[in-house]
């Protein structure tokens, strides 16, 4: 993958199709591996590593102008297996709202019907054995959807990955503004929301996805009534929202709060074993699962 300083965006969007780590261009090159692992031996794959992503963002004030730099320093999967964890990821987070409730009843379900509507013969029509049969009106259905479990399992670490994966890739078009929660105290107005998001170079029009550590009632209110505006905390943080964004706000907090949870660290070090390798190892591979997922004949397209 190609260090995000230096990544030229094919589109404003960061949506799924349209990401930098769905863009694979031969010519870029990582900016440090810390980890690299070998393949088992039962493994198609070639060699696999995972990289941690340094980029700089502008940090900008409530005024919108610069005052200093942000780092962010995350890992992110590689470009051969970027692709896969992340739309797995998202598989996952899509397929495990669905409800599964929606049913319908057979013909042996459905009331009536059980005495023969005419006779078998001397009518000059189709034989019939029931009126509730699937092929008159208010009959039963054939292979009609049934109540399900469309739920699926992803490892832990294979989902945080993911989440990392798609951060790093969307720091092109991330900005890190100072705290500003203090600036609508007393006073939430949207227009004075609306006219902040303008001097940081944002698009109130545009779907921009906020990350704060602590989000303030006052600043709930000045931004509800924004239409395309989301507002991310570590609790709500997921993938879906990351990819869907056109521009990402983040905060000093949350910055910090990603490097830490997503970073390299010490401890980390000790954590980040075979197993995790093989995790992404194994997703690469046509049609195999994880070491500790489920096989389900339900996933969406």
């Amino acid at each position: 993958m190609a260090s995000l300083s230096t990544l030229t965006p094919t589109s404003t969007s960061l949506s799924f199709f349209s990401s930098s780590f769905f863009i694979s261009n031969p010519s870029t090159t990582l900016t440090h591996s810390k980890f690299k692992f070998l393949p088992n031996s039962n493994s198609h794959s070639t060699s696999l590593s995972i990289s941690c992503k340094l980029a700089t963002l502008p940090l900008l004030s409530f005024s919108g102008e610069k005052v200093g730099e942000s780092t962010l320093d995350i890992k992110s999967a590689t470009p051969d297996t970027s692709r896969a964890v992340v739309h797995r990821a998202i598989v996952h987070d899509l397929q495990n709202k669905r409800r599964g409730t929606a049913s319908t009843l057979t013909r042996a379900e459905v009331r009536g019907g059980g005495r023969k509507p005419y006779g078998q013969k001397k009518t000059g029509r189709a034989r019939q054995g029931s009126i509730r049969t699937p092929l008159r009106p208010g009959g039963g259905v054939i292979f009609g959807p049934k109540p399900r479990d469309w739920s699926i399992k992803i490892n832990k670490k294979e989902k945080r990955l993911a989440i990392s994966t798609a951060v790093a890739s969307a720091a092109v078009n991330t900005v890190v503004v100072e705290e500003f929660g203090a600036e609508f105290e007393g006073n939430p107005k949207t227009k004075d929301f609306i006219a902040a998001m303008k001097r940081w170079g944002l698009d109130p029009k545009e779907k921009v996805t906020f990350l704060m550590t602590e989000v303030s009632e006052e600043v709930l209110l000045s931004s509800r009534n924004i239409g395309k505006l989301k507002i991310l905390t570590p609790r709500t943080l997921n993938l879906y929202d990351i990819l869907n964004a056109d521009k990402i706000v983040l905060t000093p907090g949350a910055v910090d709060y990603l490097n830490g949870r997503y970073g390299f660290s010490d401890q980390d070090d000790g954590d980040y074993d075979e197993e995790e390798a093989d995790i992404v190892e194994e997703v690469v591979e046509d049609g195999q699962e994880g070491p500790d997922t489920e096989e389900s004949t339900g996933v969406v397209n």
